[in-house]
C-alpha cells in the first residue's frame, strides 16, 4: 500500500469506485480504502437498475431524468456482460393517473433517452389482454404501457469499477478503516487501520469522502471538518420471492400512496419485488427489513398478480440506506435524488464531498468530481471514462457495442462454442459477471471436474480462488451475495464447506 498518494478516497461504494477510477485514468496516484467490503452496504442493496426514473418526471426533475438516461446509455457500453436493456410493463389504473398524463410522460422518457432506440425501443400503449405479459396480471388490468430501462447487477458494478482502477495503478484497500484525517496546507495525513489491528499513516494530497450515509459523520468525527449539508437517511427495503412468471419482462406497479414498486425477472428463478421508502434515524449498519415492509410489498403485488404471495413466501430480503440530501418539508419519497459534489479547497489541501446520488449516475458523479479535483492537483487530464472503447473489465468482448444491437447475445454464443460442457445456466452466469475475463476464472480447464471442489450451485473452486485472488473476497457473504446471489440456492452444508476452504485458503 502506498504511503504517499495524489487522491485518497474514503468508501468502497459505487461512487467511491467510480472517483477511483476516473483518477487513476487521468495519470493520478490513488488509494481506496473501504471499512468492509466492496458494495457492502447501500450499493449492493438497489433495485438493480439503470434508469432514468420515469416517476421523477412527475416532479418536474427534467434535468435529472435527462442526466440518468443520457448515463443509461454510457454504462451500458461501458459494462455490455453487466448491463442489458429490460422492457417495463405498466399497467394502467385510471383513478391514480390519467392515461394521457403516462402517455405523455412516456414520451418524453423516450424524447430524452431517444440516443440508441435500437437498443431501448420507444413506449407504446398495450393491450394486455393480448400481450405476454398480461397473462400474470389479474383481469381487471385491460390497458398497459410499455417502455424501456436498463438492469445491472450493482454489486458488480462496483467491483469492476475497482477493477479497472487498480488496472490503471490505483491502491484498493477493503476492510480498513480510516480512523483519523488530519488537513494541513498541502497534504492531508490520514490513519488507516486494517482487520489485523496494524495502523499505518498515509499521506494525500486531496481527499474524498464518499463514504454514502456516513459521510456527514466522516466528517463531524474522523475529518473533523465542519460543513453546511445535511443528510437524509431514507431505508429502502427488497424482498425476492419464487418465480411469479414465466416471461423476461419487468412490471412498474403504481401505488395508491403515488410509490412505484417494481417487479423485476430475478436470477432465473425469483422475483425481485421493491422498493420502499422511509425515514431511518438508526446507524446506517443496522438497517433491516421489518415486518410492516414485507407486508407493503407483498400487498403491492397481490394487487397486480394473479399468483399471490405471503410473507412465509419471502426467500430473501435485503435493504439498504439512501443519503439524501435534506430538503425541508419534503416526503421521503420525493427527496431528490440528485447528488451535490462539495469541493474545499480553500482550507489547505483539497477537500471532496460526496453528498446523495445514485447508481446509474455514478460515472458522471466520478467524472465531475475529478473536474473538480484535477486542475486543484496541477493535472490537466481530460475527461475520459464516456469514451466508447472505455469499457469496464470483462466488457472488451463488445468493441462495437454502440453499433450492435445485441453484443453480448454474440459473446455467449461464443462462449458456449469455446466450453460446451458447461451447462447453459452456468455459461450465462460465467457470461453475466466475467464477460472475457471469464477465462482467469476457467483457466486451462476442460470439463467441470478440472474446476475443482464443488461447494453447490455450480460454485467451483476455480471460481472461489479467482475472486479471493482479483476481486477482494474473503468470506462466504462476499462470494454467495456480492460477487454472486448464489447464496440463493446454497444450503447450510455447502455454505459450510466454503467457509472451511476459505478459512484454509487464507493460511496458505
Amino acid at each position: 500500500m502506498q504511503n504517499r498518494v495524489d487522491v485518497l478516497v474514503v468508501g468502497g461504494g459505487i461512487n467511491g469506485a467510480a472517483i477511483a477510477r476516473d483518477a487513476a485514468g487521468r495519470g493520478l496516484s490513488v488509494l481506496l480504502v473501504e471499512q468492509d467490503d466492496l458494495a457492502a452496504h447501500t450499493s449492493s442493496a438497489s433495485s438493480k437498475l439503470i434508469h432514468g426514473g420515469l416517476r421523477y418526471l412527475e416532479q418536474y426533475e427534467i434535468s435529472l431524468v435527462a442526466k440518468a438516461l443520457a448515463e443509461r446509455d454510457v454504462v451500458l457500453n461501458s459494462a455490455p456482460h453487466n448491463v442489458k436493456p429490460l422492457r417495463f410493463v405498466l399497467p394502467h389504473e385510471p383513478h391514480l393517473r390519467p392515461a394521457w398524463m403516462i402517455r405523455a410522460g412516456l414520451m418524453m422518457y423516450d424524447r430524452l433517452g431517444r440516443r440508441r432506440a435500437h437498443t431501448f425501443p420507444h413506449s407504446r400503449r398495450a393491450r394486455l389482454r393480448d400481450h405476454v405479459a398480461g397473462g400474470a396480471l389479474q383481469p381487471q388490468f385491460d390497458t398497459g404501457f410499455i417502455y424501456s430501462d436498463a438492469w445491472c447487477d450493482d454489486a458488480r458494478l462496483v467491483v469492476l469499477n475497482a477493477l479497472a482502477a487498480r488496472e490503471r495503478g490505483a491502491g484498493i484497500a477493503t476492510r480498513t478503516r480510516c480512523e483519523s484525517a488530519r488537513r494541513g496546507a498541502r497534504a492531508w495525513t490520514a490513519r488507516l487501520r486494517g482487520t489485523d489491528g496494524a495502523s499505518r499513516e498515509v499521506e494525500a494530497r486531496a481527499l474524498v469522502n464518499a463514504a454514502g450515509p456516513w459521510a456527514a459523520s466522516f466528517l463531524d468525527e474522523i475529518a473533523r471538518v465542519p460543513h453546511a449539508h445535511a443528510l437524509r437517511l431514507v431505508k429502502g427495503s427488497h424482498i425476492v420471492v419464487p418465480r411469479l412468471y414465466e416471461h423476461a419482462y419487468a412490471y412498474t406497479f403504481q401505488q395508491s400512496d403515488r410509490r412505484i414498486v417494481f417487479a423485476i425477472p430475478f436470477e432465473r428463478d425469483w422475483t425481485l419485488i421493491g422498493t420502499t421508502d422511509l425515514e431511518f434515524a438508526a446507524a446506517p449498519e443496522t438497517v433491516r427489513i421489518d415486518a410492516d415492509e414485507i407486508a407493503y410489498l407483498c400487498a403491492a403485488a397481490n394487487r397486480y398478480f394473479v399468483r399471490r404471495i405471503a410473507p412465509p413466501d419471502v426467500a430473501w430480503s435485503y435493504s439498504g440506506v439512501r443519503p439524501l440530501l435534506e430538503e425541508a418539508g419534503v416526503s421521503a419519497s420525493e427527496v431528490r435524488r440528485d447528488y451535490l459534489l462539495d469541493f474545499d479547497a480553500g482550507g489547505g489541501a483539497p477537500l471532496l464531498n460526496v453528498f446523495g446520488g445514485k447508481i446509474t449516475t455514478h460515472r458522471k458523479l466520478g467524472e465531475e468530481a475529478l473536474d473538480l479535483i484535477a486542475p486543484a492537483l496541477g493535472n490537466a487530464h481530460g475527461a475520459w471514462t464516456a469514451d466508447e472503447h472505455a469499457r469496464l473489465p470483462g466488457g472488451e468482448f463488445a468493441e462495437d457495442a454502440f453499433d450492435d444491437e445485441n453484443p453480448f447475445d454474440k459473446f455467449l454464443h461464443a462462449v458456449v462454442l469455446r466450453w460446451p460442457w458447461l451447462n447453459a445456466g452456468q455459461a450465462l452466469r460465467y457470461a453475466r459477471a466475467y464477460g472475457s475475463r471469464i477465462e482467469r476464472v476457467i483457466g486451462d480447464a476442460r470439463s467441470l471436474a478440472d474446476l475443482g471442489e464443488h461447494f453447490g450451485a455450480g460454485l467451483h473452486a476455480a471460481e472461489v480462488e479467482y475472486l479471493v485472488r482479483e476481486e477482494w473476497a474473503r468470506n462466504a457473504d462476499d462470494i454467495l451475495w456480492r460477487r454472486s446471489k448464489l447464496g440463493l440456492r446454497f444450503d447450510v452444508k455447502g455454505r459450510e464447506r466454503l467457509e472451511k476452504y476459505l478459512g484454509e485458503a487464507t493460511q496458505r
